[in-house]
């Protein structure tokens, strides 16, 4: 860290001053505190019932930024939540994807090219300015417009409500960035030095780049990384040998970019890379519809039998649409609401699976309608 560029890590995220209480306004409603549901256990907290650990069943959903019946994990359990007869759901989205499929009402929201928007960057130190450039088409309205009205019909009437989007970009970083330059130029790079840690001052009680964590040992976690074996390997092993990973596919991200035809027709169809000697022992030949399963659920894909798979691990390209599959589902029917132990994350990459050759013919992907 004390030469140009000699990081460990790509993300620059942290070093970005954004001024989250002054977005969220915690202090509007300070207690009770408002319950907070992780999103990787989606689906089975939809399905809970009310109970003192959980507290009341959740009754409602607004969904916006997200695709969660296509990207969370365990999604057999996420589909019957979100067909869950008594769940009012409301969707904002561009276009029909899995979970607008499951909403009561489906609001459209504004597109990039039609907000307000400031952007952090993820390697670099430049914050982007997103000016609209055409005005929201239709009855599009932008996120925050949506919440702006549904707070104003529910009473609510602190002047923050009133705050435009273009306001709340000028109020996310304050004093730390020039808005007058970013309007002029589009971007402003932060004041910092080439090198911020170069005579110390980490983030950390000791100021120093520590590898003991004093602060991870006091929360009853391992102060000194070390290597935790696969958490699924605990008895089943022997049922599912496959370790999956499910990197998204060249031309999607995540699940973004799976609606436009001319990239589907580059992918082809979905996908499973395995290895040569494991798709031998099980008699999967290239290009044959396999079955990927567990206890959690399947899904049907194309064997491309290949050295880009490592022996024992398979990669599940994704995350294509449900809807697109080759029988409504996808590669997170495999994958596991299991949460790690720092940060309560998903955990997609620890998940075992077998594969099997399915026996029907090879087919298409589905289209979507019109």
């Amino acid at each position: 860290w004390r030469h140009r560029a000699g990081g460990v890590l790509l993300s620059s995220s942290g070093q970005f001053p954004a001024r989250r209480a002054e977005l969220q306004r915690p202090d509007l409603m300070p207690t009770p505190t408002p319950r907070t549901i992780n999103m990787v256990s989606i689906g089975d907290d939809l399905l809970r019932d009310t109970s003192p650990g959980f507290g009341p069943r959740i009754e409602a959903v607004v969904v916006y930024n997200s695709n969660p019946v296509a990207v969370a994990p365990d999604s057999g359990k996420v589909v019957r939540g979100f067909a869950r007869k008594d769940l009012f759901t409301v969707v904002l989205e561009h276009f029909r994807t899995d979970t607008a499929d499951y909403a009561d009402y489906v609001l459209p929201a504004t597109t990039q090219l039609e907000h307000w928007d400031v952007h952090l960057a993820y390697g670099h130190t430049d914050v982007l300015l997103n000016r609209p450039a055409i005005a929201p088409l239709g009855q599009a309205r932008s996120n925050a417009q949506i919440f702006r009205d549904l707070a104003r019909h529910m009473g609510f009437t602190a002047p923050c409500f009133a705050d435009s989007d273009e306001t709340l970009c000028r109020q996310a970083y304050g004093n730390a960035v020039d808005f007058g330059l970013l309007e002029s130029q589009g971007f402003a790079t932060l004041a910092l030095p080439d090198a911020p840690f170069a005579d110390g001052g980490f983030p950390t009680p000791s100021g120093k780049c520590e590898f003991f964590s004093d602060r991870l040992a006091a929360r009853g976690l391992d102060g000194l990384p070390a290597y935790l074996s696969n958490h699924e390997l605990q008895g089943t092993s022997a049922r599912y040998p496959l370790a999956m990973i499910s990197p998204p596919a060249r031309n999607f991200l995540n699940s973004t970019f799976v609606n436009v035809q001319s990239l589907r027709d580059i992918e082809g169809r979905p996908v499973l890379e395995i290895h040569p000697d494991d798709a031998e022992a099980r008699g999967v030949a290239d290009g044959v519809v396999v079955r990927v399963f567990n206890d959690r659920g399947s899904y049907r894909c194309h064997a491309e039998v290949s050295t880009r798979a490592r022996p024992g691990v398979v990669n599940g390209l994704g995350i294509w649409w449900r809807k697109l599959g080759l029988d409504g589902t996808n590669v997170n029917e495999v994958t596991s609401q299991a949460l790690t132990d720092l940060g309560r994350a998903p955990t997609f990459y620890d998940c075992l699976v077998e594969v099997e050759a399915d026996g029907t013919a090879a087919a298409a992907a589905p289209s979507l309608k019109a």
